[in-house]
């Protein structure tokens, strides 16, 4: 056992251990608190909802519990358990040229991880959401879906990893320089994209038809400046039962999207309120901070990748034996979430601090206590827990507690 392998144990196991403990407590918070409405929500939310939200957490609790550990032997699996040397030299024997090789270890080891997850996600859908009353998914419309995101991410996949196994074989020591360019090219390309090309491949996207909110919102977009491609309204409700709202795309191809459930639940000035909250978003340039969030993290990672690649004990620490750029690039992906987790509350609180911003415009724009309300609804209508652990709530809300993000909005009135 050389140095790195006994550090990244130590890591996973530490990683894996506070992950665990974190889902004790918020199991230990949210039960003891099930029994009665906090004071904030009392008059709206009536206790049979609170404690039903309470019981889908700990529910969720329980399944997180099972896939952490699932996923802890699955990347031991790969690494020491001989997993990616087992793959490599089975594509090493069939004597492709080095790129090919890669690409086929690299979608192989795409495609194995997804059906050993499957079993999972089929669990999260047709028995924890359906038991809560929030799955509409049919098994045709499950099996659909698969078949489409595994067609797209082999479309898309094959010649993004071709492009990258060829630059980082042929341009030299600052290939990691070369990558990240393109991976940042690809990465705005389908934050454009996706709205307008991939997202009605799963989901039907209607226009707006309500004239009297069409025009509401029409005027708060003009009164904000903000130019979209349409307001529309997705089927949300052929899968779920959980509503939201979202603006998505970059440039001329930004779009407002509902969920139809969310129309359903929520009044026009409430959804207005909540547009409101999605335009804070865009004008306090939070999309831009997150993609030079984004810029910066993957530059930092691809450079110290660009060293890790020359260094032996990288891949004989964790279980390689014959060093390659695809090796080095899936065995980075496999340990870079175990080394960055303690890092979530740091970037977690970025995203928080966001969240308070786009309130405080949204409370300016239209009536704060209509996105209170709304927000209630929401949290009553997808059982979101009133009672998060703060802690747990560190390492994995991107969003504020209810408690605090209510009280927050409650200042503005």
């Amino acid at each position: 056992m050389n140095t790195f392998t006994g550090l990244f144990i130590i890591m996973l196991v530490l990683a894996t251990g506070t992950q665990l403990w974190l889902t004790k407590r918020q199991y230990n918070r949210v039960y003891a608190h099930r029994g009665k409405v906090p004071p904030p929500f009392s008059d709206n939310i009536p206790l049979e909802a609170h404690q039903k939200a309470a019981d889908y957490t700990i529910a969720k609790i329980r399944f997180e519990r099972m896939d952490l550990v699932f996923s802890a032997i699955i990347l031991l699996f790969w690494t020491f358990g001989g997993g990616l040397e087992f793959l490599d030299t089975a594509w090493r024997s069939l004597e492709f040229p080095p790129i090919m090789t890669g690409i086929g270890v690299l979608l192989s080891v795409f495609f194995i991880s997804n059906v050993l997850e499957l079993p999972f996600s089929v669990f999260h859908t047709f028995v924890l959401e359906q038991r809560f009353g929030f799955n509409h998914t049919r098994p045709a419309t499950f099996i659909k879906d698969i078949l489409i995101q595994s067609l797209i991410a082999l479309i898309i996949g094959f010649p993004l990893a071709w492009v990258v196994l060829w630059l980082m074989e042929r341009s030299g020591q600052l290939w990691w320089l070369y990558v990240w360019a393109v991976w940042m090219g690809f990465s705005i390309f389908m934050m454009w994209a996706y709205p307008a090309v991939i997202s009605p491949l799963f989901n039907k996207f209607s226009p707006l038809g309500d004239t009297g909110l069409k025009s509401r919102i029409e005027n708060l977009l003009a009164r904000t400046g903000f130019k979209s491609n349409g307001i529309f309204v997705m089927d949300g409700s052929r899968r779920s039962g959980h509503g939201n709202a979202y603006f998505t795309g970059l440039g001329a191809n930004k779009r407002i999207v509902f969920f139809d459930t969310l129309i359903n639940t929520l009044t026009p000035g409430e959804i207005e309120a909540v547009l409101a909250h999605e335009l804070g978003h865009f004008k306090r340039r939070h999309i831009h901070k997150r993609i030079g969030a984004m810029a910066g993290l993957s530059l930092t990672g691809l450079a110290l990748l660009g060293w890790l690649i020359d260094q032996e004990w990288f891949y004989t620490g964790l279980g390689v034996r014959h060093a390659s750029d695809y090796a080095a690039l899936i065995l980075f992906m496999f340990v870079m979430p175990v080394f960055t987790f303690f890092m979530s509350p740091l970037m977690l609180h970025v995203t928080r601090k966001h969240e308070f911003e786009a309130d405080d415009y949204a409370a300016k724009q239209a009536n704060p206590h209509e996105l209170i309300q709304a927000l209630v609804k929401l949290y009553k209508e997808n059982a979101a827990t009133l009672t998060p652990d703060p802690l747990y709530s560190a390492f994995h809300d991107s969003h504020p507690p209810a408690p605090i993000r209510v009280a927050h909005l409650g200042n503005k009135l």
